[in-house]
């Protein structure tokens, strides 16, 4: 990357609050470009039928997404969604604790902007919209006659209990036979949280070793990691949909606005976080 980008957090004002990535729009948009670029594939096989939605939850992004990568390959057309649960805005069953601050949801506000732009960028968009996943996955998947809904998978209880509820609406939904072969619409669920893959770990997830050094030495001498799913540079036609929803502000989602007081402020997004991989390891002043 070019020398002229800036080796440290910006600081946002006299106080002792610092803007990560610290760099500027324009450079973020850069570097975003080149490693799309990089990561991306000009042309790729694609011989599916019908519609397949994309539910994204935790996994903001574009690149290296094999959800959306296979709802690609498996389908003519892809509607990609997410959901504004508002359980996620709520409080904790125990002590009453807020979910979610300002803060976190300022942050989930710009990746949901990015990741909007960057699927406007490869013929796509994003549906927004308000509500509980296994309330509005299952009705979408009835109105489009989507044969799948791909999703990447989850680990905590919250989640799972959404997903055991999605895939239940979602054998509600009966498809007609001219729709696809299928009776019923598909969850599936793929793992791609973490940087060596359930799979090709050594030892089964139940028998995970319990000190890390004897983790660590296991998977670095018996494992590799994956490869980055390459996507391709346009995933249309999007579905047609006169209304995709917009993009909440802090206050749409029950809370007030607050801005950092000190500390490091960190920019959402897949553009940001690309940024920020590239500014720590190559910019950041040594």
């Amino acid at each position: 990357m070019g020398s002229s980008l800036k080796s440290v957090p910006k600081p946002l004002s006299s106080s002792s609050v610092f803007q990560v990535p610290g760099l500027d729009s324009h450079e973020i948009d850069s570097i975003a470009e080149k490693t799309f670029e990089r990561y991306s594939v000009k042309t790729a096989n694609r011989n599916g039928k019908g519609i397949a939605i994309v539910w994204f939850r935790n996994d903001l992004r574009v690149l290296d997404n094999e959800a959306l990568f296979k709802a690609w390959v498996s389908s003519e057309t892809v509607l990609p969604v997410f959901c504004v649960d508002p359980r996620l805005f709520g409080t904790t069953y125990c002590f009453g604790f807020p979910k979610t601050g300002a803060l976190r949801a300022q942050f989930l506000i710009e990746c949901l902007d990015d990741l909007r732009k960057n699927l406007q960028k490869r013929s796509l968009n994003l549906l927004i919209q308000h509500g509980k996943p296994e309330e509005i996955l299952p009705a979408l998947a009835k109105d489009f006659g989507a044969h799948t809904v791909y999703a990447q998978k989850e680990t905590c209880s919250e989640e799972l209990q959404v997903e055991r509820m999605v895939n239940k609406g979602l054998q509600q939904v009966a498809l007609s036979p001219s729709t696809n072969a299928m009776n019923n619409p598909k969850l599936q669920l793929l793992w791609g949280s973490t940087m060596y893959h359930m799979d090709d770990l050594p030892f089964s997830i139940n028998s995970l070793p319990d000190v890390y050094t004897q983790f660590r030495k296991s998977v670095e001498a018996k494992c590799k990691i994956r490869g980055c799913i390459k996507i391709p540079e346009s995933l249309g036609p999007p579905p047609s949909i006169d209304d995709w929803g917009n993009v909440p502000s802090v206050e749409q989602l029950g809370l007030h606005s607050e801005k950092a007081s000190k500390g490091m402020r960190f920019s959402g997004g897949e553009s940001a976080a690309l940024s920020r991989v590239t500014e720590y390891f190559w910019n950041k002043a040594k």
